[in-house]
């Protein structure tokens, strides 16, 4: 698959960074132009509106997604502990991409509410083979709400909300010992 224009990429990073900092409102055409270096006729070349723009996000949601299920499915430990580990948010892509589409729903976006949905199902067809039942996989799927959700409370802050290296793998292991079928 052929890479993307580099300004279209620029353009999209711009539009990603505009509605996680300032919200959805904020991240208007000529507010996005500028922040990507583009002028507007640069930013309707690659992308026509702001539905757009946001469908290009729900696209590099999908796609990072995709890469993120292969890591899983590839990992040593296997995909819970892989999920788990993975839940505490490094801004990586990934997490990036789902946090401007966290906000678009939260903008009213039914596309972006679907792609949030959609991903989580992915998730959860791929851990579903690794764990007892549905009340294991709703366990595993909780605790890394729960831990993406503290992560995000845990941002230079004096308290440690987040377990890290000894504590997360041993909640990991605590986890895997619960839910093995």
């Amino acid at each position: 698959m052929p890479r993307p224009p580099l300004a279209r990429e620029r353009v999209l990073d711009a539009f990603e960074n505009i509605v996680i900092n300032d919200g959805e409102r904020a991240a208007t055409l000529d507010a996005t132009a500028k922040a990507a270096g583009v002028s507007k006729g640069g930013l309707l070349y690659h992308f026509g509106s702001k539905d757009d723009l946001a469908a290009g996000i729900l696209e590099r949601l999908d796609a990072l997604t995709t890469i993120d299920l292969e890591r899983m499915a590839a990992d040593d430990d296997g995909p819970v502990a892989y999920y788990i580990r993975t839940s505490v948010m490094e801004d990586d892509a990934l997490d990036r991409a789902l946090i401007a589409t966290s906000r678009l729903a939260q903008g009213g976006s039914l596309a972006a509410g679907e792609a949030l949905r959609t991903v989580r199902h992915r998730w959860e067809e791929m851990i579903r083979p690794h764990v007892r039942d549905r009340a294991s996989l709703d366990l595993v799927m909780l605790l890394s709400d729960g831990l993406y959700f503290n992560n995000s409370l845990d941002v230079n802050g004096e308290q440690r909300l987040v377990p890290h290296r000894q504590e997360l793998a041993e909640l990991i292991a605590l986890v895997l010992r619960a839910t093995a079928p």
